[in-house]
């Protein structure tokens, strides 16, 4: 079962195809130096330690809000070395890490927009404990947790993918991660492919979606690809994952009785990361915090009409009815 390809995805697949190079004025080397300084920045509370423009749009976990706000105003420290993304092509940079708010472990992603080498626009995803829900956001241990260095490293340039290719393994993995029934869609793994979602490893992630054991997803909507880092592999994007709390028990694919998490409508909202070659996925980096059922962010354009995936497929799935007879 396939999905018609939503607006707002071919609208970003079109929009990482025009070179922005001269509206956002940097270089790889500028956006990270842009990147570490608004780092610097969000640390020390003090918006004068990085080039921001007069006007900036702010949100934080999908809320619009006046800049600086928000953790801007609480953060205390950042832990482990970030992981940093930058698109020369449209102005943007993604960012992940992990920080401290006095006691509160959190994993922050950040992307940033830069045009004339000055931040016109911040998006934040936070995950902390506090944000709740059922079940409860799943969190690693900030303070344990050590970024893979391979997630750096340049892709042989023979290796290496077309944004558009990164894309549609993008959007081919949320395919296959909402109504999760064992079948891949349009995307495909490297052996051995990992995921982090908020300081939490899995291995073996092609496995896990052939298990069948994600069914519970019943959609992956207002998907966005916006930043392609083609030196690292990498292809940056956001969305969220609605449950509708409906499916109770269910089979995995090799017959494993299973039950849902999800007992009433609930949504996770994340920024999302792909490091992707010629082999497939070799690595998904992931921040995502529970939002209420079925916000939509306001950096979405276009967002995706109402569809269930699970319906979806019953109702192509379903044999045809033979017309009345007169």
């Amino acid at each position: 079962m396939r999905i018609t390809l939503p607006a707002a995805l071919i609208v970003s697949v079109i929009a990482l195809q025009v070179p922005h190079a001269r509206a956002a004025g940097c270089d790889r080397a500028c956006l990270e130096s842009i990147a570490a300084d608004y780092r610097s920045a969000y640390r020390m509370h003090d918006v004068k330690l990085a080039p921001f423009a007069p006007h900036v749009r702010f949100t934080e976990n999908n809320v619009a809000m006046a800049f600086p706000d928000g953790t801007w105003d609480t953060v205390s420290a950042e832990l482990d070395a970030p992981l940093v993304l930058a698109d020369p092509s449209t102005g943007q940079v993604g960012i992940y890490t992990s920080i401290l708010q006095r006691q509160a472990q959190g994993f922050l992603a950040v992307r940033l927009r830069v045009r004339d080498r000055r931040i016109t626009e911040v998006e934040q995803v936070v995950a902390t404990r506090r944000n709740l829900s059922g079940p409860p956001t799943p969190m690693g241990d900030a303070l344990q947790y050590h970024r893979a260095p391979a997630l750096n490293d340049v892709i042989p340039v023979a290796d290496r993918l077309s944004r558009a290719e990164l894309q549609r393994l993008a959007d081919g993995y949320f395919s296959t991660l909402q109504y999760n029934t064992g079948e891949i869609r349009g995307t495909r793994f490297a052996t051995g492919a990992v995921r982090n979602e908020n300081g939490l490893l899995s291995t073996d992630i092609e496995m896990g979606f052939r298990s069948g054991q994600y069914r519970y997803n019943n959609r992956v909507r207002d998907r966005e690809c916006f930043l392609a880092d083609e030196e690292r592999g990498f292809v940056m994007c956001r969305g969220f994952i609605d449950h509708k709390g409906v499916l109770d028990a269910y089979m995995l694919t090799d017959g494993t009785p299973a039950r849902s998490n999800y007992q009433e409508p609930q949504s996770w909202g994340f920024l999302e990361s792909f490091k992707a070659s010629k082999a497939g996925i070799l690595a998904v980096e992931a921040t995502f915090s529970a939002v209420p059922y079925f916000l939509r962010s306001p950096w979405t354009q276009r967002p995706d009409p109402v569809y269930d995936a699970s319906l979806s497929a019953a109702r192509r799935a379903a044999p045809a009815t033979a017309p009345a007879s007169k």
